[in-house]
């Protein structure tokens, strides 16, 4: 997928980082957890992707939050205060002496198992947290060029089999439609709700624009991510007409505009759904698919005002 949002420029310091596992600092080629973990036994544990700008890492405290929504669902004690784990992200930073251009995933697993069995009960001491971080820019060039949909079969379950609004490591459904994706020749899936409505893509979350006003899905199929819940905001706070509601995947051919959110990327604009290039219909459009996104564009802005005074002095 060398045109996901997640693609991103080679970066040589990222072979000489620290990394963080349980409070220790290790090299990037000793950073290794037990093949009795429960993360690599099952899946079984939570993660957050973070950003860092100007030193600082925005929204943590939404990040905490969610974090600490989801071990209370797994039944996972943290081990830890939230002030604790932010203190030790930002001291693992501070030994890589990292202030900008740097993505951290976040890793919290169950635990080390007396034997590999699902059963929490078999869980020796506390869980793994691991922090990585790295030198991570987006592709420049991905805003320009915009990434490309595909409506994946796989679809976002129910929340009685696996709750999609949990940020769990196990991440098989979209794992399968990321590889049908890419199989298919495009950038991302399309995922879509039990019900057939557009539910969020394998990695990001999905919006389009129709007449002015911004649609994204329900939300009764996805993550709330922190950046799709801050661009609602922001539509909601500088008038732009914003919904959470099921539409068809039909529908999102016909919008004037679409784009995708993320933590690491921000807002990227997408360019075409299925072999359906995307673009302004209305009257002044030279074509459909013609590349206009006012809408995008200045939500674009505004999601950077909002980092910058999210981390500024």
């Amino acid at each position: 997928m060398s045109n996901s949002t997640h693609s991103y420029r080679q970066d040589e310091r990222n072979q000489h980082i620290l990394i963080n596992i349980n409070g220790e600092l290790f090299p990037r080629e000793k950073a290794v957890v037990s093949v009795f973990d429960s993360g690599f036994i099952l899946g079984d544990g939570i993660w957050e992707g973070l950003r860092v700008h100007h030193g600082k890492i925005p929204f943590l405290d939404r990040h905490m939050k969610r974090l600490w929504e989801g071990a209370k669902a797994l039944d996972l004690d943290m081990d830890l205060s939230q002030a604790e784990l932010s203190q030790r992200l930002y001291d693992t930073l501070a030994a890589n002496q990292m202030e900008e251009d740097v993505h951290i995933r976040l890793m919290v697993s169950r635990g080390i198992k007396s034997t590999p069995y699902q059963d929490p009960a078999v869980t020796i001491g506390g869980p793994t947290i691991v922090i990585i971080p790295e030198y991570k820019t987006p592709d420049p060039t991905l805003n320009e060029r915009g990434i490309r949909l595909y409506t994946v079969y796989v679809r976002r379950g129910y929340a009685d089999v696996q709750d999609p609004r949990i940020n769990s490591h196990s991440k098989l459904n979209c794992i399968f439609g990321c590889i049908q994706a890419s199989k298919a020749g495009f950038d991302e899936a399309l995922m879509l709700d039990p019900h057939g409505h557009v539910a969020t893509c394998n990695s990001t979350h999905f919006f389009i624009v129709r007449e002015g006003e911004v649609w994204t899905s329900s939300g009764d199929y996805c993550l709330d991510g922190i950046t799709r819940r801050n661009v609602i905001e922001l539509c909601k706070a500088n008038g732009i007409p914003v919904f959470e509601k099921n539409f068809s995947v039909m529908q999102a051919y016909g919008a004037e505009e679409a784009f995708v959110t993320g933590t690491f990327a921000g807002l990227t604009p997408v360019v075409d759904i299925d072999g359906r290039s995307i673009g302004c219909h209305s009257i002044g459009c030279r074509s459909i698919g013609d590349g206009s996104r006012p809408v995008t564009e200045r939500l674009q802005s505004l999601y950077l005002e909002l980092i910058e005074s999210e981390c500024g002095p």
